[in-house]
This record gives C-alpha cells, sequence and structure tokens, in this order.
C-alpha cells in the first residue's frame, strides 16, 4: 500500500537540474551558471583547514562570516541572514509568508524555484510574463498585486534571460506597493552587471522593513559546491525565517571558505573582468551566426534559436560533450541559455554550435 502523501507535494515540479552529470568524458559544463574557475587559493586552504573540525557542529548563527559581510556592505548584522544557498532563504521565505488564498507575483519566465514556493504552500502563483525583449513587465506586476499578495519577486540580472531591470524603477516600484507585501529582489548575478550599480539598492532595504536582497557566493566567488547564500533584510524577516528552517543549516566549511572569500575582492574583480571579456565574445560569435540573443547582465546568454530544433541542438551539443540548458527547462521552447566557461570551453561551444547549424 503506498504512503500517505500531503496533496500539496504533487503540486510541486521537479527542479530542472542540468544533464551535466549524466555524461562522461571531458566536458565543457555551461549549463548551471558556475564559475569556471576554482576558489581563491586561500579559500582553498581555508576549507582543507577546516576540515579538521567537522566532528564539531558549525556556529549556528554564523557569526564570523555576518561579521564579515555586515562590514564590507554597512550593514547591521542583524540585517544579514545567512542561508544553504539563497534557495534556502526563498523557501524559508515562502514558508512564513504564503499560504492558501495567498498570491505570490513573479515575472516569467524566470528563476525555476520560483513555482515551488506557491506549489509547497498552497498559495497562488501569479506568473507575469516578461516583455518581448525578455525583460520584467514592472508595470504589469505591479498590476497583479491585490489584497491577496504576500511576495513579489525581482530577479535582477533574470534567470535565464541575463536582463537587468535600473535600481530606479524597483525602488519606483516599491514605493507604489503596500508596505505588507514582501519585495524579494534576487540579485545572484548582480557582481557581473558592468555599471557601478551593484550596490545601489542597499539602502532600500535598509530603510524598508518589505524588502529583501538576496545574494550567494555560488557564483563569482566560485563555491557552488558549498551551497552559501545570504540576504539583506529586516531583523524581522531574519527572525520569522530563522524559526522554519533547521539548526545549522550552513555548514561550518562554507562558512569558513565564504568568510575567507571576502578577503580577496582582487581575486573577484579579476574573475569578473574576465567574464565580461567572454561575454562580450560569446554575444559577438552567436550574433555572426545569425542567432539573436537577449541584452545580458549576467554571466550567461539567452539564445534565441530561430525556430530551429531546441532539443536537437541541445543533444548535437552534448555530443561534442558541450552541456548546455533548453529553453523549454526554464519556461521558454526554441531558446538555449549558455553559461560563460573558459575561453577555450566558450571557443568549443561556438565552433560545436556552428558546425550544427551548418
Amino acid at each position: 500500500m503506498p504512503l500517505q502523501i500531503n496533496k500539496t507535494i504533487a503540486a510541486i515540479p521537479v527542479y530542472p537540474a542540468a544533464s551535466t552529470y549524466a555524461f562522461g568524458g571531458l566536458l565543457a559544463k555551461l549549463a548551471s551558471n558556475e564559475s569556471p574557475f576554482s576558489p581563491h587559493p586561500a579559500v582553498a586552504e581555508a576549507i582543507t583547514a577546516a576540515g579538521h573540525n567537522v566532528n564539531r557542529y558549525p556556529d549556528p548563527t554564523g557569526t564570523a562570516l555576518r561579521e564579515k559581510l555586515a562590514s564590507k556592505y554597512d550593514m547591521a548584522e542583524e540585517q544579514i541572514v545567512l542561508g544553504n544557498g539563497s534557495c534556502e532563504i526563498l523557501l524559508a521565505a515562502a514558508q512564513v509568508m504564503l499560504e492558501p488564498g495567498a498570491e505570490i507575483v513573479y515575472a516569467w519566465p524566470s528563476f525555476s524555484m520560483y513555482p515551488h514556493l506557491a506549489a509547497m504552500t498552497g498559495a497562488t502563483a501569479v506568473e507575469v510574463p516578461l516583455t518581448e525583449d525578455h525583460r520584467h513587465d514592472l508595470p504589469a506586476m505591479l498590476a497583479a498585486v491585490n489584497e491577496r499578495t504576500r511576495i513579489v519577486i525581482i530577479c535582477n540580472p533574470n534567470n535565464p534571460t541575463g536582463t537587468f531591470v535600473e535600481h530606479a524603477e524597483i525602488e519606483r516600484f516599491i514605493r507604489d506597493l503596500p508596505r505588507d507585501v514582501c519585495v524579494i529582489v534576487d540579485e545572484a548575478y548582480i557582481e557581473f552587471v558592468k555599471d557601478a550599480v551593484r550596490d545601489r539598492l542597499l539602502p532600500t532595504a535598509i530603510d524598508h522593513d518589505n524588502v529583501v536582497i538576496t545574494r550567494t557566493f555560488a557564483k563569482v566567488y566560485g563555491l557552488a559546491g558549498l551551497r552559501v547564500g545570504y540576504a539583506f533584510a529586516s531583523p524581522h524577516f531574519k527572525q520569522v525565517v530563522d524559526v522554519v528552517r533547521q539548526p545549522f543549516s550552513v555548514n561550518m566549511i562554507a562558512q569558513v571558505a565564504a568568510a575567507e572569500a571576502l578577503n580577496h575582492v582582487d581575486d573577484v574583480t579579476q574573475r569578473v573582468f574576465g567574464t565580461l571579456a567572454e561575454r562580450d565574445w560569446v554575444e559577438s560569435e552567436l550574433h555572426g551566426l545569425g542567432l539573436p540573443t537577449a541584452d545580458t547582465q549576467a554571466n550567461f546568454s539567452w539564445i534565441d534559436l530561430g525556430g530551429r530544433d531546441e532539443q536537437a541542438i541541445v543533444d548535437g551539443l552534448a555530443r561534442e560533450g558541450v552541456i548546455v540548458r533548453a529553453g523549454s527547462a526554464l519556461g521558454a521552447e526554441g531558446y538555449l541559455r549558455v553559461s560563460y566557461g573558459t575561453h577555450e570551453e566558450n571557443e568549443r561551444f561556438i565552433g560545436a554550435l556552428g558546425g550544427l547549424l551548418g
């Protein structure tokens, strides 16, 4: 006789994980928006040293890491929330704010985790289509807000399109919202934005109790395998999300590695510049192949295949050892999302794609 399962579980979609792990041999892993670069050597040394202490539980409050983040961004420690990846913070926010009858508003296509938030809580997801140029339609999102809305999410830059909403537009959007609606600005890729606006929205998180800004060490810091994210939020938000999470959710090695990574700003800057150079090169090559792309400000391209067979191209690239993401798995059929790797990996991708296009 089968187990009796909570009815809401059946509504939760399966996260569309990349197929990278199913292939062997030398791969160009361009499917998961990871950094192609290993952590700074000092971070690797800190990880090794911390390994000798894993017989002890980690600091449940992440004191050292929160202190460093607070100092770096001129925030109070009480406004720093840590998570087992920024996904854990999103899931916890849903647990404390959503329920049957409540609504969550977000753009679509966007980060594949967002549909989970409504499904796991019995709330209603209101998905607002992106504009024709793959951007958030903030006026339409505002019009979708009503008395049942508890959360609005703005993914900026947006995953999977890479498009960016200017912070002035977000600030106007926040001012027009009821103060009891939580606005989560997901900035997982903010370090890759070219303009010097990366931290311009942070004062809004300080001044508005309903604003949460999430970030991660998974991308530019090269710590995807350790799963550590953080958020800037009100002390009240931190208090309520901490209640619903398991204790010790951010492991010791993740805390140590992230804290050490913050000591190496120059390394991060070099990674960003290197990624931006590869972004310009890949985008230029794609356009040379006659493939339009969204105006990306992230570490990946969103490629319009122009009616070509999406799965055939994904499979063809895989046969050449190049792993990318199909748009249909991310909310829009007929596209590819391709992360930037090393220059050699990017050349391999462009060469394989050009061969498939004939």
